[in-house]
């Protein structure tokens, strides 16, 4: 079986239904999720009653729960999602980011090599006939550990150094080389991979993509940081899986791979284009406010210490792996646009009260003309 902690979040539940609604494996699939703010079931309501799927509600920062989950469960691979993943949540709140994402990692990796210890060279002699060489230990990263680019400076490559930015990236660099550590001190199987930005079905709408579309179609401000000239490398959630199942089956054990889409944009022209999409697929009709959306368009105050650019180089698993995106930016987020617009039920079951005066903290109370 595969563990697979923080399954029930963004791209832990895509990852999830690829999985299983793809059928890449055939093996169990067992998510562990302590279900915060960001945890939904309802991003696995689609495989709740597949008989291959299983969920265990546990904090990866209860060491006792943790080591007695892994244990019982005696996983082929274990897949770490789990983490505190906001930028803007991390500067206002570090604590629980220095919490999840470095002390969380650790009792998960100390958990993983007591588990490992317990596996024997031949795997006809262990109860889950598994040999330690095949145990493997997937660290899922971020691309802000490298830090901000220059607009010509090249891309990310994978000996880029760690030049970390914000708590969040900061914390998520910790667990990085907590992993590597286990690798190079207790030969533990891992391997690591550093995305770039994700979009897709089931992200919360705290990050960009998701809270343009949501605040465009409750015809509400939709903020931007400072001049919107900042850039990224956006990535569609399922290129990403398919890439995380290639490290998985193929990757070399100790090794890091850098996934990224290949597409970078200004946030200002990416707002613009979700914007002309949604004209495409849910033209305003009879609104007294606008006519378009991209009118909604507000600038707010930049946050601190806001990264200007980031690019991923993935020659390294497009070479090794064969992996490639299959979706353009615009091809992914005409389809995310589409999914949002089409599980409008699920964007309102979790936009409570907290999330609402989140938003209004950080963004429209910091509105300003430009």
């Amino acid at each position: 079986m595969i563990l697979i902690t923080g399954g029930a979040g963004f791209i832990g539940s895509n990852f999830v239904l690829h999985l299983l609604n793809e059928q890449v494996v055939s093996e169990r699939i067992v998510v562990l999720d302590n279900l915060t703010y960001a945890g939904n079931m309802n991003n696995l309501s689609n495989v709740q009653k597949n008989p291959s799927f299983d969920f265990i509600k546990c904090d990866i920062n209860d060491s006792v729960e943790l080591k007695k989950n892994i244990k019982n469960l005696m996983p082929r691979a274990i897949i770490h999602f789990a983490a505190e993943s906001h930028v803007d949540r991390s500067i206002s709140g570090p604590s629980k980011f220095i919490e999840t994402n470095i002390n969380g990692t650790f009792n998960l990796l100390e958990s993983s090599y007591e588990y490992f210890l317990t596996l024997s060279n031949k795997a006809s002699e262990n109860k889950n006939n598994m040999s330690k060489n095949q145990f493997r230990f997937l660290h899922v990263s971020t691309d802000e550990v490298y830090g901000s680019l220059k607009l010509r400076e090249p891309s990310f490559s994978e000996n880029h150094p760690y030049k970390p930015n914000s708590p969040y990236a900061a914390s998520k660099a910790s667990s990085d080389f907590l992993v590597r550590a286990w690798n190079k001190t207790y030969n533990l199987p891992t391997l690591i991979t550093n995305c770039s930005n994700n979009y897709g079905p089931y992200q919360f709408p705290e990050k960009l993509i998701p809270l343009v579309i949501s605040s465009a179609l409750d015809e509400k401000p939709i903020p931007i940081y400072g001049n919107g000239m900042q850039i990224r490398d956006w990535l569609y959630v399922n290129d990403h899986c398919r890439a995380i199942s290639l490290v998985l089956d193929r990757g070399v054990i100790g090794e890091t791979y850098n996934i990224g889409g290949n597409f970078e944009s200004t946030n200002i022209k990416l707002v613009k284009k979700i914007c002309s999409i949604l004209d495409e697929l849910m033209p305003v009709i009879s609104s007294k406010k606008i006519k378009k959306y991209h009118e909604l368009i507000k600038f707010v105050d930049d946050r601190p210490g806001h990264d200007k650019r980031y690019a991923i180089n993935n020659q390294k698993i497009r070479d090794t792996l064969g992996w490639e995106p299959k979706e353009t930016l615009f091809s992914g987020l005409k389809k995310t646009v589409k999914w949002y617009i089409d599980n409008s039920k699920w964007i309102e079951s979790i936009k409570n009260n907290s999330y609402q005066n989140w938003v209004n903290e950080q963004h429209i109370k910091k509105s300003k003309k430009r």
